[in-house]
């Protein structure tokens, strides 16, 4: 059997080798380990894969041979392109080809299977078995796209971090998918080791006295069109005024990798004007390896992963800064990004007004988010998920009061849940669309 892993980012990968390491792709001597790196940044071209990024090499050694996605379909962009129907077999024809796989059986990992590259790799694929495995909170929500039925008939199971100790994900559940959880330990174990080039780079930059004892983390929002670029900026300075509330007078800056230089200068005056002491790493480090080098008191952020990564894999305390914001913004209400936001929102105190530096209890998490992330899940995608209603239901019925900023009135009433709005007939009689189909079965009658 060839198993063949697509990856876009060193993180994914990390997740991917952690699984194999852990023994969840079987043992290494009875598989030839093939690892496909893509990279879907806007411009591929001037920016550097994962798998030339400081520490990477020590993800190699898992696999027994590694090719370029990106070259292989050139000039086409991996995150835009998708064979045609007609095309797959030569396509697969091709690939197996170029990396010397032969007749053997093939069996395909591949991250989110909602959206190219790994809907491509699935189609090409045609009589394989898929493995998802997902990296981020976005698995604890539902699929956002419909999968073909010979699609997911050969879905085995979803991969996922064990961020929420006991939360099921409902990514792929709709169609009997199984999740199985990579052992939180091997997921450090492989973080550390790829992190060791990392911690002397951080070394090199923070040698001076006075480390910084709290770590901020940029998203980039404003490039997925959440907000604009001035309210992210404002977003960032908001979280250094939160850590200085929260006594910390020497903090770190970890900006997205895709975010503009620009976005420091609000960030810079917000520090000078709190005396607050401000470095912001542009270094191409990962998070988790600044949280297990710097060890901090506080971590802030918006709603990334990495806040989540820094409480369950390093027991640092955590807090968040405008969600609010995005609660309000995210559109449409099918929008992935709901339910990590949700999560977030839910599960971490604000750092502008609670009290921080607590780690966050994990052990009771799951009982807590639960419901509510079912709930929004099912308004997400109500179809998908009908076997949840009564259950959704009878939940919003009991605690939609205090839970109601994470739903949106209109889509209650859509589906005529509690906190909708009823539906009035006479409003229903002076609809343009209910009276054309009156009409129409009218007409139709004998």
């Amino acid at each position: 059997m060839i198993q063949v892993f697509f990856a876009a980012t060193q993180y994914a990968a990390a997740t991917v080798t952690a699984a194999l390491r852990a023994g969840l792709f079987g043992p290494r001597a009875a598989h030839r380990r093939v690892l496909v790196v893509s990279n879907v940044a806007a411009v591929p071209e001037v920016t550097t894969p994962w798998d030339r990024m400081p520490g990477s090499e020590r993800l190699l050694t898992e696999f027994d041979a590694v090719h370029s996605w990106n070259a292989c379909i050139a000039p086409h962009h991996p995150a835009g392109w998708s064979p045609r129907a007609q095309d797959a077999p030569l396509w697969e024809r091709a690939l197996r080809l170029a990396w010397d796989l032969g007749d053997a059986p093939v069996e395909i990992a591949c991250e989110s299977i909602q959206a190219s590259p790994s809907r491509a790799v699935a189609e090409i694929f045609a009589d394989s078995p898929l493995h998802v495995y997902a990296d981020g909170l976005m698995s604890y929500g539902p699929t956002r796209n419909r999968i073909p039925q010979d699609m997911h008939s050969r879905i085995v199971r979803v991969l996922h971090l064990d961020l929420v100790p006991g939360l099921r994900p409902m990514l792929l559940s709709e169609y009997g998918v199984a999740a199985e959880a990579v052992p939180t330990g091997a997921v450090v174990d492989v973080l550390a080791r790829i992190g060791q080039d990392g911690a002397r780079t951080l070394a090199d930059v923070l040698a001076a006295p006075g480390r910084p004892t709290a770590v901020l983390l940029g998203q980039y929002l404003s490039a997925i069109d959440l907000i604009t670029g001035e309210e992210e900026a404002e977003l960032h300075a908001r979280m250094v005024r939160a850590a200085a509330r929260a006594g910390h007078d020497s903090v770190l800056f970890k900006p997205h990798p895709s975010a503009p230089a620009g976005y420091g200068a609000p960030l810079e005056a917000a520090a000078a004007a709190l005396g607050v002491r401000l470095t912001v790493l542009h270094e191409p480090v990962l998070a988790e390896t600044v949280f297990a080098h710097l060890k901090p008191r506080l971590v802030i952020g918006c709603f990334s992963t990495a806040l989540l990564t820094a409480a369950a894999l390093y027991g640092i305390p955590v807090a968040r800064v405008g969600t609010d914001l995005l609660l309000d913004r995210v559109t449409p209400y099918e929008n992935s990004n709901r339910v990590p936001l949700t999560l977030i929102d839910a599960a971490l105190p604000d750092a502008e007004h609670d009290a921080v530096g607590t780690p966050l209890d994990l052990d009771s998490l799951a009982q807590r988010v639960a419901p509510l992330l079912s709930a929004v899940g099912y308004c997400m995608q109500s179809r998908k998920h009908r076997g949840l209603r009564d259950e959704v239901a009878a939940w919003l019925g009991a605690h939609l009061a205090e839970h109601a900023r994470y739903f949106k009135k209109r889509r209650l009433t859509s589906l005529g849940l509690p906190g909708g709005s009823p539906v009035r007939a006479a409003a229903l009689r002076r609809n343009p669309v209910v009276r054309r189909v009156v009409r129409r079965i009218r007409a139709a009658r004998p």
